[in-house]
């Protein structure tokens, strides 16, 4: 069975989620699986947490996709195929709906489960060196809809049909010209390249940035909530931080949000 765990770490306003599975190249295990909500809800809750930042133990690998190791055990039934697509789907939904941004920080190798979960971020920078796959059409396995939507709304549908119907790896120029990643770093400035945005992205207005992420997150979905799209613009609308940004506009100086 894997070791591997997810752990949080802090830095200020960012909240680190670490994907800590080395031994297995950060392949994400049931339990890991299960544990996204529980974090993701912990920074969530965490007023001094401004922005996520989603990254692998050590410099081999983002995740190299999910445990296969245990998919005899775990998808040995029908009942053991649906807990664990369940779970699954269940930390996709918590990296999406948490209103904080979350940033991938990937290096090495990002495969299967372990690109599906970086799309389900909402930044992704890597190192020079990294490596991206969906593997399924060399697996047999069927990908799910909610990644092939996610993947469609990022890269479009022909990219799409292409990294789906090929499963072939890309290298990190490959990924950027193909839309997979925002931006590509010299491995030794990834860390510091990231911190830096997530402390930009802390900075600004978090009533701003959640109403935004949920607004961006609806036009994408089959069936976006636009009701809470309206109530976040409309709680931006009266905020002590709108009225902070437009005081420090006219006043010639930085703002300082406190997220109310």
């Amino acid at each position: 069975m894997s070791s591997g765990q997810l752990r949080i770490e802090r830095d200020g306003p960012i909240g680190y989620v670490v994907l800590d599975n080395p031994a297995r190249r950060n392949a994400i295990s049931a339990g890991m699986w299960r544990a996204f909500p529980l974090l993701l809800a912990e920074l969530g809750k965490d007023a001094s947490v401004r922005c996520i930042v989603l990254r692998g133990e050590g410099e081999v690998a983002f995740a190299a996709g999910a445990d296969i190791s245990e998919f005899e055990s775990n998808r040995a039934s029908d009942d053991g195929v649906r807990s664990y697509e369940a779970a699954t789907a269940a930390a996709h939904h918590a990296l999406e709906s948490t209103l904080k941004p979350v940033i991938a920080e990937i290096r090495g190798f990002c495969i299967g489960g372990g690109l599906a979960v970086a799309l389900s971020c909402d930044l992704r920078y890597c190192a020079h060196d990294s490596q991206f796959a969906i593997p399924a059409a060399r697996l047999g396995l069927g990908y799910g809809i909610h990644g092939h939507r996610r993947l469609v709304a990022t890269v479009g549908h022909a990219r799409a049909r292409e990294i789906m119907f090929s499963a072939r790896r890309y290298d990190a120029a490959d990924a950027l010209a193909l839309g997979l990643v925002n931006r590509v770093l010299p491995a030794a400035e990834l860390d510091g390249y990231v911190r830096t945005m997530a402390r930009d992205l802390a900075a600004n207005a978090p009533l701003t940035q959640a109403a935004s992420k949920a607004a961006i997150n609806a036009a994408i979905a089959e069936q976006g909530d636009y009701e809470q799209c309206e109530a976040l613009i409309k709680r931006c609308m009266n905020s002590a931080d709108y009225r902070e940004g437009r005081s420090a506009f006219m006043e010639k100086r930085k703002p300082k949000f406190e997220g109310r």
